[in-house]
Formats: structure tokens, sequence, C-alpha cells
């Protein structure tokens, strides 16, 4: 690595902590005022002791005076260290904990704030993904750590300033000797934290295939596979398999690691701390007589303890402040990430269905070549129930989210009225429309608050809901029902279809003229789904229905059908036409009604 790229890494790192400080600070200043100030100030006098206390109390006993002195001065060390025990116990027992919770709050509601208003087409993207992943899981340890890294940091400059003055009022001669075995361990740690960096980039591929092993068999979307197969063996063998690896991988990184730690550790401190001021300053406080026993004690004990401190910060902190300063620097990436789809300053909230229209309407999904959709027109009337239908990838669900607005077009438009959407507001465009998605999510949280998704749910209305999607489980709380069981051991958990029909009352419980359903019966048998269709025509006889369906039998109360292939519109019609036509539509309706038929 380049001196200039190097000098550049330590300028982030450093520029990484401060934005976490700075982070800390403004969130929760108490926190990492205390956190800094009360640990340092508390381990001054357990530094003095070591060296000053010990000086005084040799002194006096080998002067013969008075050895009140000595006790007196044990005392008055005692309760500065009482104090000072006191001060740091109430802060990390009663306000640390306090603090540290609203840290990490405040932490967390920043990074679901901005993970809420990203683009979805930002979860296209590996790298911003992987850093929202980063943040969710591991920023709350990284931040006590930065500020563990800057209280020891701070601690052990303290430590060699204190130390380093007293041991000048002694004998000036002995920080050569500390200078000497600074100067030597410098550079070996900057050895050992750069070995340490390298085993740790070596090291992550195998740390990614441990993570995927633990999520193998600790999360239930795997649960049926392993005990209905041997998979479970397959995946431990490569779990071994990966472990030798790591060994395999590690075992050079090691080696060289506890040399260059017995070189920094070992020979500086043995030759010119415990050998060397050991001679030095004992000929000088046995033979010539110029020091007490006393200043012999402290300086001996003062330069082994700048030794470790300069120890400490060059090979632990460094290594540490390296490692941390690079998940800060994915953190900073993450919260600077900007969004691509801007709003307008249409306010408009339509109280019934307007005509829609794409207007040669194509789109590439970012970082790939290939048009999904390709110079698509089509116009939706008022209060029209259109059926979007056609194989896996023809681009149907792709239709449906621009038309939402989770991904903008890249050429043509789609107009709502006359108006492009992209001069919309978002949360207000969006408040036009309600969607059931294919994989629809149901939320920790009672049957209600699913329907009405927030937390202040009109329960006649969520009733009303819930039968326009034929829901007709019985509830125990009523509306009030927990659902899952994350918040709740009680909570109620419903079977895909059930599930499915909450999701969908959800379209009938909004207020807008719109609706988009894809896959709306997905998880239905045939019978619940021709009920399903009959209660949401029914109910939906006052909104604009776009859904989207594999199953045709849904598609046959359709005012207008939709066939894409490969990004087009291949066939338009209805149900009549289009059988009519005997083209695609026809052949994938009589196969799929061959293969009921067969089934039967």
């Amino acid at each position: 690595m380049s001196k200039q790229k190097k000098t550049k890494e330590k300028s982030n790192s450093l520029r990484n902590y401060l934005f976490m400080l700075g982070f800390i600070c403004k969130h929760t200043p108490f926190y990492l005022f205390g956190y800094l100030v009360f640990d340092v100030l508390a381990n001054i006098p357990w530094i003095l002791t070591n060296v000053v206390l010990l000086k005084y109390i040799i002194d006096v006993v080998t002067s013969g005076v008075d050895l009140y002195r000595a006790a007196v001065a044990c005392v008055a060390f005692a309760v500065f260290i009482i104090i000072g025990n006191l001060l740091n116990t109430v802060f990390y027992e009663i306000y640390l904990p306090k603090e540290r919770e609203k840290l990490y709050f405040k932490m967390y509601s920043v990074i679901y704030e901005k993970a809420a208003k990203m683009d979805y087409e930002a979860y296209d993207n590996p790298a911003y993904y992987n850093d929202l992943v980063l943040a969710m899981t591991s920023m709350s340890e990284r931040a006590q750590q930065v500020m563990s890294n800057t209280k020891d940091i701070l601690t052990n400059i303290v430590s060699v300033l204190t130390i380093g003055t007293v041991i000048v009022t002694i004998d000036p001669m002995c920080l050569v000797f500390v200078f000497l075995c600074v100067a030597f361990m410098v550079p070996v740690g900057r050895l050992i934290a750069k070995v340490n960096v390298q085993r740790t980039e070596a090291m992550t591929p195998y740390d990614r295939k441990n993570l995927y092993f633990s999520r193998v068999f600790y999360l239930q979307d795997y649960a049926k596979e392993l005990r209905l197969s041997r998979a479970g063996t397959m995946i431990e063998r490569r779990y071994q398999k990966n472990i030798h690896d790591r060994l395999a991988t590690i075992s050079p990184y090691l080696a060289k690691q506890w040399k260059l730690y017995f070189c920094q550790e070992s020979m500086p401190l043995t030759l010119l701390i415990y050998l060397g001021i050991t001679l030095f300053m004992g000929y000088k406080a046995i033979v010539t007589k110029e020091i007490s026993m006393g200043d012999f004690a402290a300086t001996f004990n003062g330069a082994t303890a700048i030794s470790n401190s300069v120890f400490a910060i060059t090979s632990w902190f460094a290594i540490s402040f390296r490692e941390n300063g690079l998940y800060v620097e994915k953190f900073k990436r993450f919260m600077n990430a900007k969004e691509k789809i801007i709003g307008g300053d249409n306010k408009t909230v339509h109280k019934k269905p307007v005509t829609i229209r794409f207007e040669n309407v194509s789109f590439t999904y970012p970082g790939t070549d290939k048009a999904v959709l390709k110079n698509i027109n089509l116009e939706i009337k008022p209060y029209q129930k259109i059926a979007l239908v056609g194989y896996n990838g023809a681009g149907k669900t792709t239709l449906t989210n621009l038309l939402l607005r989770l991904y903008d077009v890249t050429e043509g438009r789609i107009t709502v009225d006359g108006v492009d959407i992209r001069e919309w507001d978002i949360p207000t465009y969006h408040r036009n429309f309600a969607a059931v998605f294919q994989d629809f999510s149901l939320f920790g949280a009672t049957v209600g608050e699913n329907v009405a998704m927030n937390d202040h749910p009109d329960a006649e209305k969520v009733k009303k809901a819930l039968a326009s999607g034929n829901f007709q489980k019985d509830l125990p709380e009523d509306t009030n029902t927990i659902l899952l069981r994350e918040f709740d051991e009680s909570g109620l958990s419903l079977s895909g279809g059930e599930a499915q029909k909450v999701a969908i009352a959800r379209a009938f419980y909004k207020d807008c003229p719109f609706a988009v359903l894809d896959e709306p019966s997905a998880n239905l048998d045939p019978v619940a789904e021709y009920t399903l269709n009959q209660a949401m025509t029914k109910a939906a006889e006052n909104k604009t229905v776009i859904f989207i369906s594999h199953r045709l039998s849904t598609t046959v109360m359709a005012d207008c059908i939709y066939m894409l292939e490969n990004g087009e519109i291949v066939e338009t019609g209805t149900h009549e036409q289009l059988m009519q036509q005997n083209g695609k539509y026809a052949y994938m309706f009589n196969l799929q009604a061959d293969k009921y038929k067969e089934q039967n």
C-alpha cells in the first residue's frame, strides 16, 4: 500500500470517528461527556497511586519520619479513589444504561426513517442493501466501541502525560529509556495492526459463510426441508469444511502475530524498562545515593505504565480504530445515500376514479441493459376492472410498480387525469392508491391495525373491509385480536389463505379511487377464489381495479384484459373477445382449464 493511500486511510478513519462522536454528542451529549470524562477522572487517582503515593510512602518509611504522614497520605488517596468510584458507579449503573438506551433509540430511529424514505429501487443495489443490514445489525455496538476506544485512548494519554511529568521531576534521563522503548514499539505495533487487518480481510468470506450456516439452522424458512431431507447433513459437512479452511487461512497470520507481539511487548519492556531502568535508577539509588528508594520505585512503575499505555495505543487501539472506522464509513454511506425518485408539488387527492394512461412507457432495471417493458400504451378508464396476464417475467408486476411510482419510467410517461405522476408529491400520490402485493406481509399488531395499516383503526370499517375480502375466521378478541407472536405469546397465527384475505381487506379499507391487486388469490383454493372474486367485484364497484393473476379464471370478470409477453402488450380485449381470437390468451386459458379438469 502506498504512503499516500495509507495517509488517506488514516485520515478517513479519523473523520469517521469524529463523525460518530458528533452523532452521539448531538443526540445524547451527557452520555458522551460522562463516558469520556468520568472514567478518565476516576483513573487519575489509580495512576498517581502507583507512582506518587508509592514514592511518598517509601520515602517516609526509609527516612524514619513519623509514619502518621504516610497514613494520612493513604487515607487522602483512598478518599479520592472512593469519591471517584462513587461518581463512576452512579454514572455507570444509573445514568449510563438510560443514556445508552436513548442513544440506541435515536440511532435506530434515524436508520428506520432513512430506510423508509429510500427508493424501493435501492433494494436492488447490493452495496446499499449490505450497508442497510450492517446499520441495522451492528451500528449500536460500533458506536459503543468508538466511545470505548476514545475513552481508552484518552485515559492512556492522560496516564502518559501525568506519569511523564512526575518522572521528569525525578530524573529526565528515565524518559530516554521510555522514548527508546516507544520508538521500538510503535513501528512493530503498526505491523501488528497491518497483519490483523489482513487477517480480518482474509477471514471475511469464511465469516460470511458462517452467517449463512447460522441462518439455515435458526430460520423457520429452512425448517421443513431440514427435517424432511438430508440437507442438514450436507450443510453440516460444508460447515466443517469451512472451519478447516478458516484454520488453514488463519494459521500463517497467527504465526506472524505472536512473533510481532513478542518483539513488541517482551523485548523493549524487558531490556529497556525492567532491566535498563532498574539498573540505571538502582545504581543512582543504592550506589551514588542521588535519588531515594521512593524515586526508584516511582520511576520504574511509571516507565512500565507509560510503555504499557503506548503498547495499547499502537497495537490494540490501532487495530480497532481502523476496523471501527470502516464500519462507520459504511454507516455514513448509508445515511448519505440519495433518493432518485423525487416528488413534485402536486398534492391532489382524487375522491373518485379518473383516467390513467401509459404513454410509450419503457423501463429497464438499474444496472441492466435489457428492457423489461417496451413502448407500453394503454388507457384505464374510471371504474374499469382490468387484468394484466402473461407468463413469469412478462413485466406485469413491473407495470404496476411504475404506476405506484416505486420506480420511474425509463422512457415515456404515466398520467393520472392528464397529469404526469412525477409532478405529484409522493406521499400524497400514494394516498390515491391501495395495493396488495404478491409477497405481502402481516405485522405483529392487531387484526384491525393490520387492515388499517395504522394504530387507530375504525373497528366497523375494518369488519366491512374483512367481509369484502371474504375473511370468515372467528377472532377471539374481534378486530383487537393480536396477530403473530413477536409481541404477544398468545398472538394468532393465520393460514396462508386467511393471511391473504387480511391483506386484501387493506385495499377496501383505504378510501381511495384506485386498487392494485397482485395475485390476490394465489393462496386460495378454486372455491374460495370464486367466492372472493364475487365479493371483491361487489366491494370494488366505486374503484378502478388493476389486478395481476396467473389463474385466468380470475380474469373472466375483468372489463379489459392485457396479455403481456416479453415486456410488450400482445393482446387486448374482454375474456370473450380474446377467447374468440384463439390466440395466446386463449391457449393459456384452455391449458389451465384442461389441467384443472385432469386434477379433478
